[in-house]
C-alpha cells in the first residue's frame, strides 16, 4: 500500500475557557487537514456535569457552535474534518445542534458522534459485576468512597473517531475520549493503521499530547516565556504526523508565538506519570523520544515506542461532597503571622462546629516596603461545610464585615469586589479504573447506523521503571547561589490528586548536574508542602530532564481541594524560583547548545 503524506492536525482548543477566536485564527492560517479541539480536563468535568443535571438537554460546550458556524461554507469547500470532545456529557446533543446550524447554512456536511463513555447509569450493576473502580491513587473502592456520584465518564481511545471517518464523516463530536485520541483517531484513518501498529499509534499519542493544549506548544505557559516573540498572542500548534507515527511540531505562520525543542519538551513533560505513558490505544514508552530542530518553528518528535494498552481504562467519577465560601482580605506588616492569627480566632467565635475554615497568606510582605502594596499579605479565607445551611448560617461575609472595629490593625478587603456569603457546591474526582471489555465504545452515524468498536484483543500492564536516586555527589569550590531557573526550564500540572513537575536543560553540562543534585529528598526540601508526601522520580536522558510526581498534593483532585493552586499549574515556577548552590562554571550555560547523543547520556 503507498504511503500516505504525513497527517495535517491543527489544534483550535485546549481547554474549557480558551480563546474563543481560535477557528477564526486556525482557518485564515496555513492549510491543515483535521482541525480537532480539547474543551475537557478532570476539573472541567465537574462544572460541565453540574450543567448536565440542571438541564440534560445541555452538557456539552455551546459556545462551539458559535464557534464553527461562520466558519461551515469553507470547511465543506476546503473538505476539512473536525474532531472534538465538546460534546461532553451529551454528545448526541450537540451533533443534533450542528446538524440544524449545517442545513440551516445549506452545505453539506456529515456530523457522527462517539458515545459509550458515561457509564453512570450502569455503575450499580457493574459494581454488583464485581467491578470494583479502585482508585487509582489510594486503591480503596468504589463502594468506600462518601459521596454518591453524579457523573461516570470512561475515557475512550481513537478508534471509535477513526470508524466515523472512515464511514465519512465530516464533523465527529465525542464526549470524554483522551486528550491524545483527538489525534490518534484521525492520524489512524488517515494512514490506515492496524490495530497493532504500536510504534505507529505511540507516536500519534505523542503528538495527541504536545498539541492537545494549544498555545502550550506555541510559548503559552512556558519558564522561557521572556525569548518567545509575540507573545501577547500566541497561536496554536499543528502536527504533521507520518505513517511511521513520527511527527514535526509547528504553527500558522502567520500567528504569534514560537515552536522550540523547549517549548515541545515543556508539553510533553506536561501532566504525565512518568516514562510509561497508558492510553486506551497503546501503552506508550517515553523513554527514547527525541525533539530536534527541523527548520523555523518546526520540531520533529520521534522515538516513541508502543507496546499493547493496559487491559484497563480510567474513569472518572465525579460526586458532591458539600459546599463552599470563599473571600479575600488583606493584612498590613508588621506582624503578619499574629495578625492572621487573631482574625482567625475571630472568625471561629460561636462558628458551628459542621463549618471548616481554611486561612491562606499569599505573598510576603517586603522587609522595608517602599509601597503600602510591598507591604501587604493577601489573606485567603475559605469556609466549607457539608450542607449549604451550614455555611449560609455562618454567614462569611457577615462574620468578615464585622472585624472592622474590632479586629486587627489596618485590616480591610477589596471594596470594588465586595465579600460574599453564597455557598458553591464542592464536587469530589474519584479516578477509577474499569475493564475496557465491560464498555460499549461506538460511533453514531448521521443515519442512526451504529459502529461497534472492539475492546483491545491484546493487552499488556508495564509498571513505571524503577530509576535508582542518584548518590549525593561533592559540590566544586567554586558556588553561587542563585535561582534553579537560571540553568532550567521546568512545567507542573495535575493528575488527579497528584502534581507532576519536569525539569529539564538543554546543556548537556547542566544536565550532568542537575541529574545528580536534583533528588526527591533535594525536591522535598525545595517545595516544603511535599515533605510528608510519597514522590515518584524519573529521568529522560534523551530530553535532558528530571521528572517528579507528588503523590497527594492535590488532595484528591482539583475540583475539590482547598489550595489556592488547585491544579498545581505553579509548581514548576515555584521550584524555578528557589535558590540552590550552582557550579559556578554552569551559570553561563548556552541554552542554545545542541548537545550531541554521547554528551546526552
Amino acid at each position: 500500500m503507498m504511503t500516505r503524506e504525513p497527517i495535517r492536525v491543527a489544534n483550535f482548543s485546549g481547554y474549557f475557557g480558551d480563546r474563543r477566536t481560535a477557528v477564526d485564527e486556525a482557518m485564515a492560517g496555513d492549510p491543515f487537514d483535521v482541525l480537532v479541539g480539547d474543551y475537557l480536563a478532570e476539573i472541567t468535568l465537574a462544572s460541565l456535569s453540574a450543567a448536565y443535571q440542571r438541564d440534560p438537554r445541555r452538557g456539552y460546550v455551546d459556545y462551539f457552535v458559535d464557534q464553527v458556524r461562520p466558519h461551515l461554507a469553507a470547511i465543506a469547500d476546503r473538505g476539512i474534518k473536525i474532531v472534538t470532545n465538546a460534546g461532553g456529557f451529551h454528545p448526541a446533543g450537540l451533533a443534533a445542534a450542528l446538524r440544524d446550524e449545517i442545513s440551516a447554512a445549506g452545505v453539506e456536511l456529515r456530523v457522527a458522534h462517539v458515545e459509550g463513555d458515561n457509564i453512570l447509569a450502569d455503575l450499580p450493576r457493574l459494581q454488583q459485576d464485581g467491578h470494583r473502580f479502585d482508585n487509582l491513587d489510594g486503591g480503596a473502592p468504589l463502594r468506600e468512597w462518601v459521596a454518591t456520584p453524579f457523573a461516570a465518564n470512561a475515557y475512550l481511545g481513537g478508534w471509535g473517531v477513526a470508524a466515523a471517518l472512515s464511514a465519512g464523516a465530516d464533523v465527529v463530536v465525542c464526549g470524554r475520549v483522551t486528550d491524545a485520541s483527538l489525534t490518534v483517531g484521525p492520524a489512524a484513518w488517515w494512514h490506515g493503521w492496524n490495530a497493532d501498529d504500536w510504534d505507529a499509534l505511540a507516536g500519534a499519542v505523542v503528538a495527541g499530547h504536545i498539541i492537545e493544549c494549544g498555545p502550550h506548544a506555541v510559548g503559552g505557559n512556558f519558564s522561557g516565556f521572556l525569548d518567545v516573540p509575540h507573545r501577547t498572542v500566541p497561536g496554536f500548534p499543528i502536527a504533521e504526523i507520518a505513517a511511521d507515527g513520527g511527527c514535526v511540531i509547528t504553527k500558522h505562520r502567520r500567528d504569534g508565538g514560537a515552536v522550540t525543542r523547549d517549548t515541545v519538551t515543556a508539553q510533553i513533560m506536561y501532566e504525565i506519570q512518568g516514562p510509561v505513558y497508558l492510553n486506551p490505544d497503546v501503552t506508550v514508552r517515553l523513554d527514547d523520544l527525541r525533539v530536534s530542530d527541523a527548520g523555523p518553528d518546526r520540531v520533529a518528535v520521534f522515538g516513541a515506542g508502543g507496546a499493547p494498552p493496559p487491559p484497563t481504562t480510567k474513569v472518572a467519577i465525579f460526586g458532591p461532597i458539600g459546599f463552599t465560601v470563599v473571600n479575600t482580605v488583606f493584612v498590613t506588616s508588621p506582624h503578619v503571622e499574629e495578625k492572621i492569627a487573631l482574625i482567625r480566632d475571630q472568625l471561629m467565635v460561636d462558628l458551628s462546629d459542621e463549618v471548616t475554615l481554611d486561612l491562606t497568606p499569599i505573598g510576603t510582605a517586603a522587609e522595608d516596603p517602599e509601597s503600602q502594596w510591598a507591604a501587604t499579605v493577601a489573606l485567603r479565607v475559605m469556609a466549607t461545610a457539608a450542607t449549604a445551611d451550614a455555611l449560609a448560617g455562618a454567614d462569611l461575609a457577615r462574620r468578615l464585615g464585622s472585624l472592622y472595629l474590632q479586629g486587627i490593625p489596618g485590616y480591610f478587603h477589596d471594596g470594588a469586589a465586595g465579600l460574599h456569603s453564597s455557598p458553591r457546591p464542592r464536587v469530589d474526582y474519584w479516578p477509577g479504573l474499569l475493564p475496557m471489555t465491560a464498555l460499549h465504545h461506538r460511533a453514531v452515524l448521521d443515519d442512526g447506523q451504529t459502529i461497534s468498536v472492539a475492546a483491545p484483543t491484546a493487552t499488556s500492564v508495564l509498571a513505571q521503571p524503577v530509576h535508582p536516586e542518584p548518590k549525593e555527589a561533592p559540590l566544586p569550590d567554586r558556588v553561587t547561589r542563585a535561582p534553579l531557573g537560571v540553568v532550567t526550564h521546568a512545567r507542573s500540572g495535575d493528575k488527579g490528586g497528584n502534581s507532576n513537575v519536569g525539569i529539564w536543560t538543554r546543556d548537556p553540562r547542566v544536565w550532568l548536574w542537575l541529574k545528580g543534585f536534583l533528588t526527591s529528598d533535594e525536591l522535598r526540601r525545595l517545595i516544603p508542602e511535599a515533605k510528608d508526601l510519597d514522590v515518584d522520580r524519573h529521568e529522560f536522558p534523551e530530553l535532558q530532564a528530571v521528572h517528579f510526581v507528588i503523590r497527594g498534593l492535590l488532595g484528591t483532585g482539583g475540583s475539590s481541594n482547598t489550595r489556592v493552586d488547585q491544579v498545581g499549574k505553579a509548581i514548576g515556577e515555584y521550584l524555578r524560583s528557589r535558590q540552590v548552590l550552582i557550579p559556578d562554571d554552569l551559570l553561563d550555560a548556552d541554552p542554545d547548545d545542541e548537545p550531541t547523543h554521547q554528551e546526552q547520556r
